[in-house]
């Protein structure tokens, strides 16, 4: 059912890879499902992201938590002694070192590095919102997320409408002997969307995976 779910949001658009010719895209692939070597973690990532849609077709579906609230700034899950909150904050240029890429035919400007990093989130143009926090407790206790696990990533969306429905795509999903959590958040954008899971193992942030280059429109 998520498969089907995921390839009707994007097959609306033609699912492809984007990019604007105009400006370079310097964003590298180290962290995407390609390059995952745990062959537990790649097989349940693949059950639910975009990136691993072939290798997860015919596998279980993961449980989840369950979604208790999303807004424009928020969304929360709860189940299993578990919770995870992901809350935006408003994008303040002028407290971030900003690097453009001019295209030297038309004299236009791209934005294509925040504080010295290729960024996701409408890569080339300058971001309205951040993620400002994830909160993730197991009972009473912190999971610390490093900032840099999602300093990068930017105008997140939590939901979307559909015929007058708010749904969303974004979810928390468990491995099958528990071990692992993974926090799934899917970014849709008309010139490539972004999808990046974290990944929280025995109780402790590990990595996160990230792809990028999914066209919506």
């Amino acid at each position: 059912m998520r498969i089907l779910l995921l390839i009707s949001v994007f097959l609306i658009g033609n699912v492809c890879l984007a990019q604007d010719p105009d400006f370079p895209d310097t964003r590298n692939r180290r962290e995407s499902f390609t390059k995952i070597q745990d062959k537990d973690m790649r097989r349940d990532i693949s059950s639910f992201a975009m990136a691993g849609l072939d290798e997860g077709v015919g596998k279980q579906p993961l449980r989840s938590l369950k979604m208790i609230g999303f807004s424009n700034d928020s969304m929360s899950f709860e189940g299993e002694g578990i919770s995870v909150k992901i809350k935006a904050g408003t994008f303040d240029a002028n407290k971030h070192k900003l690097n453009y890429y001019t295209n030297s035919e038309t004299n236009k400007k791209y934005l294509t590095r925040i504080d010295g990093r290729p960024f996701y989130g409408d890569y080339g143009k300058m971001p309205n919102n951040t993620i400002e926090s994830i909160t993730v407790l197991f009972g009473a206790d912190t999971v610390a997320i490093p900032k840099e696990a999602y300093a990068d990533l930017y105008n997140p969306i939590f939901s979307y409408n559909e015929d007058g429905i708010e749904k969303y795509i974004n979810n928390v999903y468990l491995s099958a002997d528990g071990k692992n959590v993974y926090i799934y958040m899917l970014k849709r954008e008309a010139g490539g969307s972004y999808e990046v899971t974290w990944v929280i193992q025995d109780g402790k942030y590990v990595r996160r995976v990230v792809d990028f280059g999914f066209l919506r429109n």
